[in-house]
């Protein structure tokens, strides 16, 4: 018993360590000095998104200094001055850097959730009182009743049309829903939980029944691809089996499509599906991507260190896994 005891013990420590390591390789290789999450692999920009992953990760890890330097920088540049909300995205090479003010709705979640976590972890009433402001901004602001739905826009403005709205299921960030659901007893979370475990189950084209990364919702009800973007199961929708999965979703009925897509694929699953052509990439999928697959067949997955070489986005997928799982 004392040896099988030592055992477990000398693996949690080594486990510590390289979790330990995963952070600090994050953060020598995709942030910068004053906050700014870099995506390596897009021209070297930063967007709402990437600094709610950072931030979501800084709390995980317990790294209050590189939080609060997130936060600040996301604040001072994304910021936006006529609602608690953020400009999507940043180019550093650019004037202006922020040339276009609409907001992305999951960057604003994700910031949220990121506030509402390192509030409570660390007792900070200003990051809650922050967290509170930005999500009431996207209930009454990026949340709408319709078609049957209780819908979450992509954006301020941009994704609606005559009698149709565009969406992005990627978008429901179906753990920060959960949270805020249970703190704030607005019925307008639990719905959104509701449409998005729904709107999966209806979001089924081609002969792989997958949903593609946009989808175009009809006041009528009827749903398929946007014909405004790829109709591609791709580098959003990979994120729906990564928000389930947090949100302690992993078994839903509404994920079978999915889950039984990647069963098939196995370790050659690509980057990308064409839901309509059944065109594959002609690459593979990056480890991030196959750590969020793991993650949404396996109970508890074996999921590699993190390798500095890889961009961004993967590097952000696989620690974001590690955090859903709780590795």
């Amino acid at each position: 018993m004392i040896k099988r005891l030592g055992l477990w013990l000398m693996a949690a420590v080594l486990s510590s360590s390289a979790l330990a390591d995963d952070w600090s390789r994050y953060k020598d290789g995709y942030i910068s000095s004053e906050g700014r999450v870099i995506d390596t692999g897009n021209g070297d920009i930063s967007h709402s998104e990437g600094q709610g992953y950072g931030m979501l990760l800084a709390q995980q890890y317990g790294d209050k200094a590189t939080f609060e330097q997130l936060w600040r920088w996301t604040r001072k540049n994304l910021g936006r001055h006529d609602l608690p909300l953020f400009a999507w995205r940043y180019e550093p090479n650019s004037k202006p850097m922020v040339a276009d003010t609409n907001d992305a709705s999951d960057g604003d979640l994700l910031i949220a959730w990121a506030l509402f976590r390192a509030g409570n972890a660390w007792q900070n009433s200003n990051y809650l009182n922050a967290s509170r402001r930005i999500r009431m901004a996207v209930l009454d602001h990026l949340t709408l009743s319709y078609a049957g739905h209780r819908l979450l826009l992509p954006g301020l403005k941009g994704f609606t049309g005559d009698g149709y709205i565009d969406i992005n299921l990627a978008y429901w960030v179906m753990p920060a829903f959960k949270a805020f659901a249970e703190a704030d007893k607005d019925p307008r979370w639990q719905q959104l939980l509701a449409s998005g475990e729904a709107l999966v189950a209806a979001a089924q084209f081609g002969d792989a029944k997958l949903p593609s990364d946009w989808l175009r919702l009809t006041q009528s009800g009827q749903l398929a691809p946007s014909p405004d973007w790829p109709a591609r199961f791709g580098f959003d929708a990979v994120r729906i089996g990564l928000y389930f999965r947090w949100a302690g979703l992993a078994q839903s009925a509404s994920l079978a499509a999915i889950r039984h897509f990647w069963q098939l694929a196995g370790s050659k699953a690509p980057a990308w599906f064409d839901v309509q052509t059944g065109q594959q990439s002609p690459y593979g999928a990056s480890v991030g991507l196959k750590a969020v697959i793991a993650i949404s067949l396996e109970p508890a997955p074996a999921l590699p260190p993190l390798d500095p070489k890889q961009d961004y986005y993967s590097a952000s997928l696989l620690l974001l896994s590690k955090a859903a799982v709780n590795l």
